[in-house]
């Protein structure tokens, strides 16, 4: 009986999560004026979409390496669009939205809890708030394109995402870190043929997006590496006591650990397969380094014909940019004014108003409250949506964003 019982549970989850898109879309429908929660006005999307901005969003401040990215692409001629660098960025003339849903992250751990439904809710309320003009003080632009700069939410809710979009009837370019860095990879290659080692959240990995995307495009190994808590020490998470440097050389000990066990190709290329690791991409590469030259107690060193001497790194915020910047001029979309404002930064934080709200000490969603909830309330408001002012950044991340994404720690400053 309690089988039974069991399998009629998970039928009716697995039915629930097949109801998400169509749910999601039908209530953004019924509400064509834009005037409530996770709803976007219809007539914004008629006309010529070309200057309005490009929407960036992240489960964290994570995605600032994306928008970063973005900002600093030169890699076309403004004039003429032919290859080849001009010294001045091939976004030059765009605005951005960004939203980074900090109170909900890290998206990497709800499918390990069961929740990937929720999940999926999730992506699709990110993409509506780009899309509308709702937020918790006063208006933001519509967008023209959806850039999914999360890993995860890009390998659960990318086609999610383009469903919806082609459902309402919208003519929005939908971009997501996975495919593009993939593409990246087989680009970028230049004749390496060693094992890639793909390094990205737990939920990430269990999608096991990157390994299809890179099985598309180049027939070469790919391992992957999964940390649970090394994207929320980064973003400054209390909770996560290790320091970054010390989590990072356990999680690659112990990958490489298993990796020699299995005989796995040597380790040529690095994927940073979230959003948040190029911050510490030069932790990650010491940390392989040290392992490489890691020496038991007979002098043997068991590593040092697994990780090759020189790494190539592929961040896929830079494919990422390349690939907005091809599907943009294909589309003719690319802004033909110069931008009247500045950027938008929007970032969500618990809302204690409403009602059985869980919080922890420190002001954030706790874990039981945050991954005890299930699909099927798409108005649900939780959590708010505040401007992301450089002050509101964790210490130690506001220093990584002044020191590593100067572009986009300038346009912060104008955030009120």
């Amino acid at each position: 009986m309690r089988s039974f019982l069991l399998i009629g549970l998970l039928f009716l989850r697995a039915s629930a999560a097949e109801e998400i898109v169509p749910s999601v879309i039908a209530y953004a429908k019924a509400h064509a004026e834009g005037d409530v929660t996770a709803s976007f006005r219809a007539a914004d999307y008629r006309g010529d979409l070309s200057d309005l901005p490009i929407g960036v969003f992240d489960s964290g401040v994570g995605g600032l390496t994306v928008l970063e990215a973005i900002k600093s692409h030169d890699r076309h001629h403004n004039l003429t669009g032919e290859e080849g660098a001009d010294g001045v960025p091939d976004f030059v003339g765009e605005r951005f939205v960004y939203f980074g849903d900090q109170a909900n992250m890290p998206y990497g751990n709800y499918s390990a809890a069961g929740r990937t439904g929720f999940l999926r809710e999730l992506i699709l309320r990110d993409a509506l708030f780009l899309l509308g003009r709702r937020q918790a003080r006063g208006e933001k632009p519509p967008v023209k394109a959806i850039v999914i700069a999360c890993n995860t939410a890009t390998a659960y809710g990318l086609e999610d995402v383009r469903a919806a979009v082609k459902a309402w009837g919208l003519p929005v370019i939908v971009v997501g870190v996975v495919e593009a860095g993939a593409q990246g990879l087989a680009e970028t290659a230049h004749g390496a043929q060693g094992g890639v080692a793909v390094l990205a959240t737990v939920g990430t990995c269990a999608s096991n997006a990157y390994p299809k995307a890179i099985a598309k495009v180049t027939g070469r190994p790919v391992r992957q590496l999964g940390s649970a808590t090394l994207a929320a020490a980064i973003e400054g998470d209390p909770s996560i006591k290790s320091p970054v440097r010390d989590i990072i050389r356990a999680d690659v000990g112990t990958f490489l650990q298993a990796a020699a066990a299995d005989g796995a190709a040597p380790i040529d290329t690095l994927v940073f397969g979230c959003t948040h690791y190029p911050l510490v991409a030069d932790e990650i590469v010491a940390s392989f380094a040290f392992w490489r030259d890691y020496a038991e107690a007979d002098g043997s060193k068991p590593y040092a014909q697994l990780v090759a001497s020189q790494l190539r790194q592929v961040n896929p915020a830079a494919w990422t940019a390349e690939t907005l910047w091809r599907s943009l001029q294909a589309a003719k979309m690319m802004a033909k004014a110069n931008p009247v404002t500045g950027d938008y930064f929007y970032i969500s934080v618990p809302n204690p108003a409403w009602k059985g709200i869980g919080l922890a000490p420190d002001g954030s969603l706790n874990y039981e409250f945050k991954y005890g909830r299930s699909e099927g309330q798409v108005d649900r408001e939780d959590t708010i949506i505040v401007p992301l002012r450089p002050d509101r950044l964790p210490g130690a991340t506001s220093e990584l964003v002044r020191n590593k994404l100067p572009l986009t720690w300038q346009s912060m400053q104008a955030v009120r």
